[in-house]
């Protein structure tokens, strides 16, 4: 029993904290009930199968191999290292889809809204062409229609005779360092550190005086410089394996292989459609009295822009081009049709095909796309949050 706010008792299943306590609780009882009995279903069939379960197959023999890596692998590897070696790769065609999907989609979104009537036509057709086409059907034209149709490594295109294009992919020259090459990252993250300390002192020094720092280019003079002085003060601690035809193929230099290439573009093309529509909007909801008030201070077009239009869009464009990051890496599982050696190619299809590890392998790849998901929204967040409009 329980008192009403008169003073009245009142029967405790007339309470609605009560009832809604008991209502969580049975929901709860019924789902743990329920993933009990699916587990105990499982195991119980695995069990009748024969079928072992455990995570102790990673340690046996791969004994295939992968024709990109980056880190040593070779058939006498374990499954545990295709799994890295699986994870890298989606890593590289993700990042490297992110950087260029933004690129490209902030030049067409800004494009869109240009008083220039023939680029903007040219890019609401980029547009409208790219995201209406399945980005499946956009791998298989970039790998099949155009980088199937290049010549063979016999009839490469060079460039001075240093960097080739075939079928087989691009071939360049391969930087090997030497002893003296260990100070050079080292020298990078010095950049970045001083880089980073400089913009936050310009930021400090603009809100005391009112003077701006050119911090882009400051930064990216640190960045670049550091390392490169350290670099050349050291005797350029490189040496290179220029690529060579030897047969039929080139010896020496790195390959990048033609389903990287694909993916990549198809990827970057694909996803920048919806972040140039993204940009467009973030723009437009700007009011239309800042752009007025910068022209009437004489600022011109490209620092109202830089300056005054993009900082308050992105309060509107961060939290969608979460979204579309997150749809570029989980996109990046199309690779398996075109043979690239993302994580779903060499561990869940491969790795799954040998072992019969089907509940381990899903498991661990659903983890591993929850996890990069999780990590890219948080730092997206992070930054919304650093761009919100502060209200006091």
């Amino acid at each position: 029993m329980s008192r009403s706010p008169s003073g009245d008792r009142v029967a405790l299943w007339r309470n609605p904290t009560f009832r809604a306590l008991l209502l969580q609780g049975v929901l709860l009882a019924a789902l743990v009930a329920l993933i009990a009995f699916i587990v105990g279903n499982t195991m119980a069939n695995l069990e009748a199968r024969g079928i072992t379960t455990g995570f102790g197959f990673l340690d046996e023999r791969a004994g295939f191999s992968i024709p990109q890596t980056l880190i040593e692998f070779s058939g006498d590897s374990t499954y545990g290292r295709t799994f890295l070696v699986g994870l890298l790769n989606t890593l590289l065609v993700s990042a490297m889809g992110i950087v260029a999907a933004t690129i490209i989609g902030f030049a067409v979104g800004i494009a869109r809204l240009s008083p220039n009537w023939l680029l903007a036509r040219l890019a609401g057709a980029y547009v409208e062409i790219f995201r209406n086409i399945p980005l499946l059907v956009q791998i298989l034209f970039w790998y099949f229609a155009v980088l199937q149709a290049l010549p063979s490594p016999r009839d490469s295109l060079s460039l001075m005779e240093v960097v080739f294009i075939n079928v087989r992919g691009l071939v360049i020259p391969d930087p090997q360092p030497l002893s003296g090459f260990a100070a050079t990252p080292w020298a990078l993250l010095v950049g970045i550190v001083a880089a980073i300390a400089l913009g936050i002192y310009a930021k400090r020094r603009q809100a005391r005086t009112g003077q701006a720092l050119p911090i882009y280019w400051l930064g990216a003079g640190l960045i670049i410089g550091t390392p490169l002085a350290v670099f050349l003060l050291t005797g350029a601690p490189l040496e290179w394996s220029i690529p060579e035809l030897k047969g039929f193929n080139f010896s020496g230099g790195v390959t990048v292989i033609p389903e990287l290439a694909a993916l990549w573009l198809a990827l970057s093309i694909y996803t920048a459609s919806f972040i140039a529509e993204i940009v467009r909007s973030g723009i437009l909801s700007v009011p239309s009295g800042q752009v007025e008030a910068s022209r009437a201070l004489s600022l011109p077009e490209a620092i109202t822009l830089r300056k005054v239009v993009i900082p308050q869009a992105m309060r509107v464009i961060v939290p969608q081009l979460t979204s579309q990051y997150l749809n570029l890496i989980k996109n990046s599982s199309l690779a398996t049709a075109i043979g690239y050696p993302d994580l779903v190619a060499v561990f869940a299809g491969t790795t799954l095909n040998q072992t019969g590890q089907a509940i381990e392998i899903v498991a661990m790849t659903m983890a591993v796309y929850l996890t990069i998901s999780l990590i890219v929204s948080a730092l997206m967040n992070m930054y919304n949050a650093r761009t919100l409009l502060k209200e006091r």
